[in-house]
């Protein structure tokens, strides 16, 4: 069987293996698409706990307009020609919500903003969560200080776009997330993260998730008048489903049209997982590593996990791979963080976690030796990858394609069976 995985925007990875080997495709259900500005117009026209948003805008003095940074494929251009009509007159701004990342370049302005962005260039301000001046707004029950942009301070009212998908120890994307981390302190967000370590911070995961509930009670400091739009999009970036209005009710109505799209059941773990993390979350390894978390879930013990990711620009936040680097083995890696935690040791704890059951191979565009400091086998090759990973695992092993990785997440039907690595 020949196979061909996305690779980066535009390019593909082929190989070829036996059809027997094969285990299946795995990838966003496929659902009804209709016309997309018509389904953010109808979401736009019937907004959850919320006035119209040409009410909302009504008196609005000083708007700020909060999107998501280019690691997101939110349709951001979309919803701006849908709401164009009710912006029109309006005092605005816009900021990046980019929490720690990085701030985009013109080609991700572009990407961001569309055709609109020449119009707007002056009034776009990325947020930085080290450098901008910062106002504190209060503290959460969990003791998480809540320091905002100071944009988001002065500003009268607030619009948020934004897009509902699974995330790896948030629960979902989106709502609360423009905020925390979108436009918060490092030190904010380090607070905040250091709460995915906990167990329950996984994926489709919102009861009980100490992030989840964290960015919520922390968010009960922003006192501003709210109006969110939120997409959810289908395998192929298309809107599937829109909601609009309240913060919070409008995410948790997008939640479920979420699950629909990107919660698919798998039978049985498989021997060999191949997750693809597509553009634009093949930015770096710092966001490509959500593939590695959603593709253990369908991963058996003692089994092979390829991660294949473009990784465009190197390895994003550094902390992680500085933990990772300077650790001896996942093992090691995880008592370091025990010990002490800085922001971005989340991130490495949940790639250490999977090397004391399981092995984690990469085909990337980052150099070997960086890939090795990782605890990540490097590959050249889809091919070469899947040769020695057959090999290893032998006759009977099969291959499960995870073909949007930093997406989907496996429902597994059948528990893992306990492998060596697991028990040691």
């Amino acid at each position: 069987m020949r196979v061909s995985l996305p690779y980066g925007e535009d390019g593909a990875l082929r190989a070829e293996l036996p059809s027997d080997r094969v285990m299946g495709f795995l990838e966003p259900n496929t659902v009804a698409i209709g016309d997309e500005a018509q389904t953010l117009r109808l979401a736009l026209d019937a907004p959850i706990s919320s006035p119209r948003l040409g009410e909302f805008l009504a008196d609005a003095r000083n708007l700020l307009v909060i999107v998501n940074d280019a690691t997101r494929p939110t349709p951001t251009a979309l919803v701006l020609d849908a709401i164009a009509q009710d912006l029109e007159g309006v005092d605005c701004r816009f900021i990046v919500a980019t929490g720690v990342h990085r701030a985009p370049n013109e080609q991700e302005y572009l990407q961001i903003f569309g055709e609109h962005y020449p119009r707007i260039a002056h009034r776009v301000h990325a947020h930085d969560a080290r450098r901008d001046e910062m106002v504190f707004l209060g503290t959460s029950s969990n003791g998480t200080e809540m320091h905002v942009n100071r944009l988001g301070v002065e500003a009268h009212k607030i619009l948020i776009i934004g897009s509902v998908e699974p995330h790896y120890f948030a629960g979902y994307t989106g709502g609360r997330k423009a905020f925390l981390p979108g436009i918060a302190s490092y030190k904010t967000i380090e607070m905040n993260h250091r709460l995915a370590l906990s167990p329950d911070a996984r994926a489709l995961s919102l009861e009980g998730n100490p992030v989840h509930e964290d960015m919520v009670d922390a968010l009960r400091t922003v006192d501003k008048d709210i109006f969110a739009v939120m997409t959810v999009l289908d395998k192929r970036h298309r809107v599937y489903a829109a909601t609009a209005g309240h913060i919070h009710d409008s995410f948790t109505a997008a939640v479920q049209h979420a699950n629909e799209v990107f919660a698919v059941p798998v039978a049985e773990p498989a021997d060999v997982v191949v997750s693809v993390v597509k553009f634009p979350q093949d930015i770096d390894l710092y966001q490509a590593q959500k593939g590695i978390d959603n593709g253990k879930l369908a991963l058996e013990d003692v089994g092979i996990l390829i991660l294949v990711a473009k990784c465009r620009h190197g390895l994003g936040e550094e902390s992680f791979a500085n933990l990772l680097g300077a650790a001896s083995s996942p093992a090691d890696a995880l008592a370091r963080i025990d010990h002490e935690y800085v922001l971005g040791y989340h991130k490495a704890a949940k790639m250490a976690e999977i090397g004391l059951w399981a092995q984690t191979w990469g085909v990337t565009d980052l150099e070997p030796e960086l890939l090795e400091r990782m605890f990540i086998r490097p590959f050249s090759s889809l091919q070469s990858s899947l040769d020695a990973a057959l090999e290893i695992k032998g006759d009977a092993a099969r291959v499960l394609f995870l073909m949007d990785g930093g997406m989907t997440v496996p429902l597994l039907r059948r528990p893992r069976r306990r492998g060596p690595a697991a028990q040691s």
